[in-house]
């Protein structure tokens, strides 16, 4: 096949989106809907890749396992999720996709979401329990991943479904540390409105305010002080 993404036929039309040719093969082959390719992929897997909705109902629709794992752990909600394919999402947690299944990163979807800034699928995972203080192997959390992007609106999201303001990663920073660092001067303002503490120290003893460049500090200060 042209443009093969997997040494199996069912997983490249999935990938292409080619509907019809797929549901003859699994009219052929029903066990075909669950073979795997060389990553340990599905077609559902590839389905969520590209976005073909039609095909993952096709797929989910045969009763497709929902929570299978590529060789890096991806599940098809990670892929869909990461890859901000709305309708996916939502078809995947009305089949009981795994919302807080974690990948060979530690990553559940919700981190991908909360980087890539897929608002509306970062509300669809925390309404149906993902959580929003899921570490992964840095001890990062979603709230970590959106502060250090400036994604102030995921911010919100995160917060207003309770996400911890001073959790630290491996390296010691809160959220806070990293909106600092990179000067996201709203970003930095909500999280100190919301309780993170500007005096957390990080390993290398710097607090937020110590990272805070041009007068972001002087502006936390004034907040948290009066």
């Amino acid at each position: 096949m042209e443009g093969a993404v997997s040494n199996v036929e069912v997983c490249n039309l999935a990938y292409a989106g080619r509907l019809e040719e797929l549901r003859a093969q699994l009219l052929r082959d029903r066990a075909l809907a669950t073979a795997t390719d060389q990553d340990s992929r599905t077609a559902l897997h590839w389905a969520c890749s590209a976005g073909h909705a039609a095909v993952a109902d096709l797929l989910l629709g045969l009763g497709v396992p929902v929570g299978d794992k590529d060789d890096a752990g991806w599940t098809p909600l990670h892929i869909a999720a990461s890859a901000g394919r709305d309708e996916i999402v939502k078809a995947l947690i009305d089949k009981g996709a795994p919302i807080n299944a974690v990948n060979q990163n530690g990553c559940t979807p919700l981190h991908y979401a909360a980087s890539k800034n897929k608002q509306e699928i970062a509300i669809m995972l925390l309404e149906n329990g993902a959580d929003p203080d899921a570490t992964d192997h840095f001890e990062s959390t979603p709230l970590h991943r959106a502060a250090a992007k400036g994604n102030l609106k995921m911010i919100q999201i995160l917060l207003r479904h309770n996400a911890s303001v001073n959790i630290q990663d491996s390296e010691g920073n809160t959220p806070l540390h990293l909106a600092c660092d990179e000067e996201r001067v709203d970003e930095a303002k909500l999280l100190v409105s919301h309780g993170a503490s500007i005096h957390t120290e990080n390993k290398e003893e710097l607090t937020p305010l110590k990272v805070a460049k041009g007068g972001l500090g002087a502006i936390l200060k004034r907040m948290v002080e009066g």
